[in-house]
């Protein structure tokens, strides 16, 4: 269904790029490097998750960066993990820079799964490893704000993929003073031209959701599909099958995210 040139909708279980799902590789050895960086002394339950759908999915190889205050916590399930030094607070330290510059040259993608902690130092290591970062990157849950004094790095960097609550878009438009407000009770067609806009001055893509569609926003395309789980995104879900497909497909970020959802 074709609602503007820039709009289109995806039917649940009918993908628009059926072959993207044709191409994904049969042999894992073929199957790409996903690599996996979040967590905090108190939680790491997203990354877990994201590293159990990765693999079902069949990502050929993913690794898991968690800080070190994390060391006695870790199920046997998760067979390649690496640790980095934590702060105070039990986060990624800024000492975890090496890891987190080796784990991004050996991925093909990196997800940054959340439960990250508040940590000002997290924040820097996050924020120098995005402004920076030339392979796709999925950025979702409380890893978004934690990047929020570096915003416009983030808005410019066209391998970005924000995974992002409606309030977090919000907050997003506010930090950049850009000149249309978000708000919860817009229309879902304003909604898709305002971002169709923004997505032709910022060439990240954006994934987010309202009135029980799934928006997915790249380069003044926009994308909606039926959604009524909206746990799948807030549990990083959404974001772990996104950094899936964007291993089989990272040139063509919008194709491979929209059918990851399919």
């Amino acid at each position: 269904m074709e609602i503007h040139s820039y709009w289109r909708k995806q039917e649940v279980g009918s993908p628009l790029f059926s072959e993207i799902e044709w191409n994904k590789p049969e042999r894992r050895s073929q199957a790409g490097k996903l690599g996996i960086i979040g967590g905090n002394k108190l939680s790491f339950v997203a990354a877990a998750e994201s590293y159990e759908i990765a693999t079902k999915n069949g990502v050929g190889e993913v690794r898991v960066l968690l800080p070190d205050s994390l060391k006695k916590s870790v199920p046997p399930a998760m067979t390649d993990v690496i640790f980095g030094p934590s702060n105070h607070a039990g986060g990624l330290a800024t000492e975890a820079e090496n890891e987190v510059k080796s784990l991004g040259e050996w991925a093909d993608v990196l997800l940054l799964s959340g439960d990250a902690g508040k940590n000002s130092q997290t924040a820097m290591l996050y924020e120098n490893l995005v402004s920076t970062y030339d392979k796709p990157i999925v950025i979702t849950r409380d890893a978004i704000d934690l990047l929020q004094n570096s915003f416009p790095n983030v808005l410019d960097n066209p391998n970005v993929v924000l995974v992002a609550s409606l309030a977090q878009v919000q907050r997003i438009f506010r930090a950049i003073y850009y000149p249309k407000m978000i708000t919860f009770n817009m229309q879902l067609a304003q909604l898709v031209e305002t971002l169709h806009k923004f997505t032709i001055t910022h060439p990240l893509s954006i994934v987010t959701l309202h009135s029980e569609q799934l928006i997915i926003a790249k380069a003044g395309e926009v994308i909606t599909q039926d959604w009524s789980d909206p746990m799948r995104i807030w549990r990083g879900h959404t974001a772990a099958q996104a950094a899936s497909y964007l291993v089989w497909t990272p040139n063509e970020p919008t194709k491979a995210v929209v059918t990851s959802i399919s």
